[in-house]
């Protein structure tokens, strides 16, 4: 059976990372979740204190990009890999809602974008790898075999993301999180380097109603129709 690439593109909160791992051990896949390596840089700068409140100091983190290792590492007793940022483990520290106020500023540096987007290349030189992110089907991966947008309600995606926090002990509001939501959307959309946007033959996934399952399994069958395509 051929190996293919899959481009995952889509909305905050939708959910990709969470579809694109099953897909990936489903398949015997490589994983690369793009969405953690913009938030390790995040996490440096808040650290750093180069972003903030009221605080902008890009030129500062574009100076120390070099100094800067991302790597993901394989956790077997959790059977899946984990963000390590100049080899420590952030893999919790960069689910926070702090990280993810300002995970789309730090997007929009375009020096940040051409770093990573060398590294996503690099990883998908060999076919047989799911990648999600914003620009996988549009920038990284614009030939991938298969390429699927993915976006919801945003007072759903809101939602499902507050539930999440609060199981991880976070004491935020649901507004709170629903701003963050409608906050990276505009930015996303409207960054001038590589903004998010719908490949031209990318296949729409609405999960606004879908449970889980229901969604791993239309893309499932997406895949395998693909890879069953001469």
């Amino acid at each position: 059976m051929r190996k293919i690439t899959i481009a995952i593109d889509g909305h905050s909160s939708t959910g990709k990372s969470t579809m694109a791992k099953q897909l990936a051990k489903t398949l015997g896949y490589v994983y690369v979740d793009t969405g953690a390596m913009y938030r390790a840089i995040t996490l440096y700068a808040l650290q750093k204190g180069y972003i903030g409140p009221n605080i902008a100091k890009p030129e500062f983190l574009i100076r120390e990009l070099p100094l800067i290792h991302l790597e993901f590492k394989h956790n077997a007793s959790k059977g899946f890999s984990e963000m390590y940022l100049n080899n420590t483990n952030v893999e919790k520290e960069i689910r926070t809602i702090e990280v993810s106020r300002y995970v789309s500023q730090i997007s929009e540096i375009k020096e940040v974008r051409q770093k990573l987007v060398l590294l996503q290349k690099e990883m998908g030189k060999k076919k047989g790898l799911v990648m999600d992110g914003r620009d996988i089907g549009t920038v990284v991966f614009p030939n991938a075999e298969l390429k699927i947008f993915m976006t919801a309600n945003p007072e759903i995606r809101a939602t499902r993301r507050y539930k999440e926090l609060i199981d991880r002990g976070a004491d935020i509001s649901f507004e709170e999180v629903l701003e963050n939501v409608q906050h990276r959307d505009f930015l996303d959309t409207n960054r001038e380097f590589s903004p998010l946007k719908k490949a031209e033959d990318a296949i729409v996934l609405d999960n606004s109603t879908l449970s889980p399952e229901e969604q791993f399994q239309r893309a499932l069958t997406l895949v395998k129709n693909r890879i069953n395509t001469p």
